[in-house]
This record gives structure tokens, sequence and C-alpha cells, in this order.
């Protein structure tokens, strides 16, 4: 593993405490930076960052507080407060 790749997980642990503590702005530098980081560096971010974070505002989701999820047929919509969706595939 990268230092890069151990930065982006050391910023995914801390985006996640700082939105458990509520300190929502705190959390969303972190996933701009984690971002940022993998950007620079080329690299993808894990699944389970980009499942929790909202693409348009950076936003780090938190279901039921900042987050709305619905299952449909063969996907799950995931609705950030700002207003954006993402789907993602499932299989039933």
């Amino acid at each position: 593993m990268t230092v890069a790749a151990e930065r982006i997980d050391r910023l995914h642990e801390l985006a996640r405490a700082a939105a458990a503590d509520g300190d929502t702005d705190r959390a969303r530098y972190y996933v701009r930076l984690a971002r940022r980081i993998a950007e620079r560096n080329r690299l993808a971010l894990p699944r389970e960052f980009r499942r929790f974070t909202c693409d348009a505002c950076d936003a780090y989701l938190r279901p039921g507080r900042n987050a709305r999820v619905r299952t449909r047929d063969g996907h799950v919509v995931i609705t950030c407060d700002c207003g954006a969706q993402a789907r993602y595939p499932y299989e039933e």
C-alpha cells in the first residue's frame, strides 16, 4: 500500500468520526482532501469511501441523518440533503 493510499484510508476514518460527532464542515474538508490526494496520485478511491460521500457537495453521508436510502428494482438510491442522487446496483 502506498503512502497516498494509507493517507486516504486515514482521512476516511477521520471523516467518519467527524460526521459522527456532528462536525460536518470538518468531515467535508477531509473528504475534499482525500479526493485531491487520489487525483494527484491517480488512485481510485475505495468503494466504501465512494459510497458514503456525496459527489456534488462532498458531504460524508450518514443514512438517516443527512442521506436517504431507498431500494428500487435492482438498485439502491442514496439521496443527499443537497438533492444529489447516487444509484448503485445490487443483486436480489
